[in-house]
């Protein structure tokens, strides 16, 4: 018997339509542009494009700092952290924290040895990048980044970001914060469980 579900919520509805979109599991990165005036801003709106060229982009909202930030410095550096970097990324993400080079007093960082971009120490990889194209995508902008750098730490886990929580998952797909693996998490109901 094949059932067509019905939708459950108007695609306009803010608030459902974040929870649905909350339900694709995403890597979590800080992004960030040096210069007179550095910023960083936590991301996981972050993904490959192309192989040739090599290319990767990152969506930012445009009433955001690093919008104009972005547009400004017209390069820019991106962190993949690491399971043990959740701390990193609530601070990178947190609108009280200190802006300019004040908010990198918190973490250990390393100057983009292309872009001088903060590069955030630790990271399972790290991407220095060139503005190469931007585009409109509604209240946000997707820029898109030429690779001018690249450099990944083999064999290690990263933080995770699905419906509104971080988690962790070892090499084993165990859920560090619950001890079950993905695959049973999902069948109770998700991995956030």
């Amino acid at each position: 018997m094949n059932v067509q579900p019905e939708p459950t919520a108007e695609p306009c509805d803010p608030v459902q339509l974040r929870r649905a979109f909350g339900t694709f599991a995403t890597g979590v990165t800080v992004v960030t542009v040096g210069g007179e005036c550095p910023h960083g801003m936590t991301a996981n709106s972050f993904t490959s494009v192309s192989l040739d060229p090599p290319l990767v982009l990152i969506c930012v909202d445009q009433q955001a700092i690093m919008h104009r930030s972005l547009i400004e410095c017209g390069q820019f550096g991106v962190s993949v952290l690491a399971a043990h970097q959740e701390p990193v990324a609530r601070h990178f993400a947190d609108r009280r924290r200190p802006l300019g080079a004040a908010q990198f007093d918190a973490v250990d960082w390393v100057p983009g040895r292309l872009t001088g971009a903060p590069l955030i120490v630790g990271a399972l990889a790290h991407f220095e990048c060139e503005l190469w194209r931007s585009y409109e995508g509604g209240d946000h902008t997707i820029f898109v980044g030429n690779l001018l750098a690249v450099r990944r730490e083999p064999e290690a886990d990263g933080v995770l970001f699905v419906r509104g929580r971080f988690r962790q998952l070892d090499r084993d797909g165990i859920d560090v914060a619950d001890g079950v693996p993905a695959w049973q998490a999902a069948v109770r109901g998700g991995v956030t469980g």
